[in-house]
Formats: structure tokens, sequence, C-alpha cells
């Protein structure tokens, strides 16, 4: 309330500026001001901070004046031409204490209609701050509301989506299932026909597998009667091999004889080629003797043959020397016989 009243006071001073101009009855007005519609004892420093005009002395003159003047007002005659000085004197100030007491009351009532007004501007404060909050409540629910609501709605819109998606789904599922039904009908019906077919198999078969029965038997039969036969003919066949056999038992001891006489054979064989062998090493060792020989002399003979072509190459360095020498000659002689012309002329 303190800043409240600040700010109507300074509001007041304002008019009271625009009315007087000057100085001494701009400060007379801002003490009444003070002291009779706001209850406050002016004061020099008060007055100077309010009004700021003029010097110091300025406000302490006005406030004396103001001061004398209320005291002078406060006084109340009381004119009565029968009445003795002092009985007017003590009735005028019984009038004053009577004014003063009233003013005091009035100031109280002032006050206390003051601090009910301030009670009242508090309590306004507080439900407006509160009116403020719920409003403020209540648009964060808000808020939130339309938040969920828009939630809700997507989350309706998707199931919406996923409603058509299944409602298409199941008629895609009914439309494969009436295509099954009808396959299963057709794949019934060729089983059916399946069946059919296998049953006249079965029985062609069935009279197959008879007449294989029949030509079964009548093959072991003959099968029989051929192992017959073949056992005669094995028996035949085991006496021509005990008879083979007692003859290449006689071949083959015959054999062994001759066997052991061309191992006896190989021995000396054998013998004569450790002579030979000795003798081929001996001969070999000559052989290789000769062949070192050889690669020594034939070493000797590159040698030379290198040598030979050295000299060979000198030779025909200095024959081509010698050439040129004998056409250098022949240039001298050339060159000579007409010199010799010229001084015999």
């Amino acid at each position: 309330m303190t800043i409240i009243n600040d700010a109507v006071l300074s509001q007041d001073i304002e008019a009271l500026r625009e009315r007087f101009t000057h100085t001494q009855e701009l400060y007379r007005e801002v003490c009444a001001l003070l002291f009779f519609r706001y209850g406050i004892t002016p004061t020099a420093n008060k007055l100077y901070q309010l009004v700021r005009k003029g010097s110091m002395s300025a406000p302490a003159e006005a406030l004396n004046k103001f001061w004398g003047d209320l005291r002078e007002k406060s006084r109340t005659r009381i004119e009565h031409p029968d009445l003795p000085e002092e009985l007017k004197n003590l009735a005028g100030e019984l009038v004053a204490t009577l004014w003063t007491s009233a003013q005091a009351a009035a100031q109280e009532s002032l006050a206390a209609h003051r601090a009910e007004a301030q009670e009242f501007v508090l309590q306004a404060k507080a439900m407006a701050a509160a009116a403020i909050a719920d409003r403020d409540t209540e648009r964060l629910a808000a808020q939130s509301l339309k938040s969920e609501l828009k939630v809700a709605g997507d989350q309706i819109s998707i199931q919406r989506e996923e409603l058509a998606a299944t409602k298409e789904a199941s008629s895609s599922l009914l439309t494969r299932l009436d295509e099954a039904k009808q396959n299963n009908a057709a794949l019934q019906r060729q089983l059916e026909a399946a069946r059919r077919d296998f049953a006249a198999e079965l029985d062609k078969l069935h009279a197959a597998a008879q007449l294989a029965e029949e030509r079964s038997r009548s093959t072991e039969r003959r099968m029989l009667l051929d192992m017959d036969r073949e056992r005669t003919a094995t028996a035949k066949l085991q006496k021509e091999v005990d008879a083979l056999g007692a003859e290449s038992l006689r071949a083959a001891i015959q054999h062994r004889k001759e066997f052991n006489t061309l191992q006896q054979t190989l021995g000396d064989s054998r013998q004569k080629n450790g002579q030979l062998e000795g003798a081929l090493q001996a001969v070999t060792t000559s052989l290789d003797r000769a062949n070192l020989e050889t690669k020594q002399i034939q070493a000797q003979l590159n040698d030379s043959t290198a040598q030979t072509m050295s000299y060979r190459s000198q030779a025909e360095d200095l024959r081509r020397q010698w050439e040129e020498t004998q056409q250098l000659l022949k240039k001298a002689q050339a060159t000579k016989a007409p010199e010799r012309r010229q001084r015999r002329l």
C-alpha cells in the first residue's frame, strides 16, 4: 500500500504544481495535503523531497506559516458582550479542544477505513492471484486436454488406418479362403480320380503279379533242370581238373629241377661278372685318368689357341702397319719424282 500511496501522492503533488506556481503557496498546499488528506505530519525535509523547489529555507518558512495558520484557525472566539474575557478564552479553548477531538476521531475513522480498504485490496489481490493461478491451472489443463485429445485423435486415425488395413487383409484372406476351398474341392476330385485310377492299376498289378509268379515257377523248374545238368558237367570237369593237377605237379617237379640247374649256372655267371666288373673298374680308372689328361691337354690347347689368336692378331696389326708404310713410301716416291724432274729442268 505504501507504493500505491506514494504514487497517488505524487499525482496529487503534480496536480498542485499546475495550480500553484508560487513556491510558498505550493509548499503550503502540500502541507495541507499531507496533514489533512493523508494524515502525515509534514516536515521540512519531507516537503523538500516531495516538491524540490526553491532553497531549504522555503519549506521551513512555509511549514511555520502553515502551523501558525492552523493554530489561529483552531482557536474559536466567543464574541459576547456580557461575558468576561477569561470566560471567552476558556469557551474558545473548549471549542478548540472539541474540534481537535473531533478531528482526531475523524482521523481514527479515516485510518480504520484505510486499514479496511487495504485489507479489502489485499483480499482482492489474493483473489486475483488465486483467479490467475486458477486460470493458469485451467489453461494448463486445457493445453494438456488438447494434447491428450490430439494424441487420442492421432491414435484414432492410426486405429482407423489399422482397421482399414485389417478389413482389407480380412477381405483378401476371405478371397484366398474361397480360392483355397475351390482348390481343395478340385484336389478332392483329382484325389477321387487318382484313387479310381490307382484301384484299376492295382488290379492290373495283381494280374501281372500272378502271371509273373506263374512264369517264376516255370523258370524255377527250368533252373533246377539246368542245375542238375551243371552238376553233372561239374563232376566231369572235376575229374579233368584232377588229371590236369597231377600232370601239372609232374611238370612243376621238372621245372624245379631245371630251375636249380639255372640257379647254379647263374651263380657261375655272377662269379664271372665279378671278375669282369673288377677288370671294368680298372679300365674305368684308366679311362678317367686318360680323360683327366685329355682335359689338361685340351686346356693347354685352348691356351695355345688363345695365344695363337693373339699372335695372329698382332701379326695382322703388323701386316696392316707394313701395308700402310708401303703406301706411304709409294706416295712419298710419287711426290719426289716430279720434284726431281723440276730440279733437272
